[in-house]
């Protein structure tokens, strides 16, 4: 599946979308009319689009013809219960939530079982797994291990630590907590997996407590892949044995589907607690819809059902991980740092290495995030401390994120690696004047999730001598 140094696309294209590449004059005023957000620029005026990887991925063949499938009743429709045992099959658990996507997954399980003041622990939380508990009143925790810190090559980086998981349980009170989540791959700390021992040792340890223990797996077989490529004892065994022994290990999940999902909406929660099942569509049927469609459409279903199982392909997995690790290697031959090793799906550039003349307050990565947009009309995203920085509640401190990163996530199955070489080629004009990006400001923002919406100002007005 390699051509030299290139991974070759196990998939052939049957249809194509336009896209066109605005001038620099044009993208100039179009990131100046969004106020430097990047989330306020159509997607009719980006060339590629790194924003995400959820809900962008390209269906097959066989999830089109899906579509029409659709049972679109209102209540037990003959899609939800193909959806239905397709989960069941592969996460293991008796229970099966459907809702439009994995942020209501978060919103649903926080409402009930979430009592202010309560901790949820996590190897590190994304950004709405954070929101939905803050706005619940809770409190989230990372745990990420030390390896994650590291700037080798290491395996399985994203594992939780499990000494400081029994530290904070034993020094807080079992009580205190409202449940612990594994977040696989990890997305905060750059896309990397976690390890089959780290599941167990941290499931063995909830369960000695008491502790309810779920999952974030929207990118479960991305997870599933790395055990059987990197952990000892797993090459032999498939991409789907993998995953049961993962789930088997948990009480439950939360899934936004628009990932391993392979679709363009859809989540759910599995679980096999009945009497919280109970109580979790309760609230569902208030805000999302009759269990059975929970905000879908029945083609929605239909879709995830195929998309389920056909992510779970080895061959493509092979190829998905692989492509993701070719883009990282031109991405350091163009001269910027990443995370290594690159995770499952996206590069993770190190905006603050990268731009240290530029402090955390005044958002290195989001200046590159800027620079990628002018310079090819590439669209990513920030992960660093206009996404993550907090106040420290005793002394009204802002605490900047960890590292400032870029995330630049590949949509399943859209881009091509002629695509990644431009990518490259972008980051090496970009490298070439990298001392005179600017930091910038905020001028508005909102208290929860405010890189979705914040305006932003430069700190420096740039020169920029380009005619129309």
């Amino acid at each position: 599946m390699k051509k030299g140094n290139q991974p070759a696309e196990p998939y052939r294209i049957k249809s194509v979308e336009a896209i066109k590449l605005l001038s620099r004059h044009e993208r100039l005023a179009k990131i100046k009319q969004a106020n430097y957000n990047i989330f306020k620029i159509d997607s009719a005026d980006i060339y590629i689009d790194l924003l995400t990887d959820s809900g962008t991925a390209a269906m097959s063949n066989n999830q089109w013809a899906a579509l029409m499938l659709g049972d679109e009743s209102y209540a037990g429709a003959r899609s939800f219960r193909r959806f239905e045992k397709v989960v069941k099959d592969i996460f293991r658990k008796a229970f099966v939530i459907p809702c439009h996507q994995g942020r209501v997954a978060e919103n649903i399980m926080f409402s009930t079982v979430l009592k202010k003041g309560q901790y949820v622990l996590n190897n590190t939380h994304f950004d709405t797994t954070r929101a939905n508990t803050l706005h619940k009143g809770g409190i989230p925790v990372d745990l990420p291990c030390e390896e994650s810190k590291s700037h080798e090559p290491l395996p399985f980086k994203g594992n939780m630590d499990c000494r400081k998981l029994e530290e904070f349980i034993r020094e807080h009170g079992a009580e205190t907590i409202a449940m612990v989540i594994m977040t696989v791959t990890n997305n905060s700390s750059g896309g990397q997996p976690v390890s089959m021992a780290n599941i167990h040792e941290v499931s063995e340890i909830c369960q000695r407590y008491k502790l309810p223990f779920y999952f974030d797996c929207a990118r479960f077989a991305e997870n599933c892949y790395f055990i059987k490529r990197d952990e000892p004892g797993y090459a032999g065994k498939s991409i789907p044995e993998i995953a049961r022994e993962m789930f088997e290990a948990c009480d439950g999940v939360m899934m936004s589907a628009k990932k391993d999902g392979l679709a363009n909406i859809g989540g759910f929660i599995a679980l096999n607690d009945e009497e919280l099942y109970g109580r979790l569509t309760e609230l569902l049927i208030l805000i999302e819809g009759y269990r059975t469609y929970g905000g879908l459409a029945g083609r929605d279903l239909e879709v995830l059902a195929v998309g389920l199982q056909e992510v779970m392909d080895f061959d493509y997995l092979d190829f998905r991980i692989e492509q993701v690790a070719y883009f990282g290697r031109k991405i350091i031959e163009a001269g910027m740092p990443i995370i290594e090793p690159t995770g499952g799906h996206a590069v993770f550039i190190d905006a603050g290495e990268f731009l240290p003349h530029i402090p955390p307050e005044q958002f290195p990565g989001q200046s590159l995030v800027v620079e990628f947009y002018i310079e090819g009309g590439i669209r990513v995203v920030e992960i660093g401390s206009l996404m993550f920085d907090s106040i420290d509640e005793k002394t009204g401190q802002i605490i900047h994120a960890p590292r400032e990163l870029v995330r630049m996530a590949l949509p399943r199955r859209v881009y091509t690696n002629s695509h990644i070489d431009y990518i490259a080629e972008t980051a090496h004009s970009i490298v070439n004047r990298k001392d005179s990006l600017p930091g910038y400001k905020i001028i508005k923002e909102t208290k929860f999730l405010r890189h979705f919406t914040c305006d932003l100002d430069v700190m420096v007005p740039r020169e920029e001598k380009v005619k129309p």
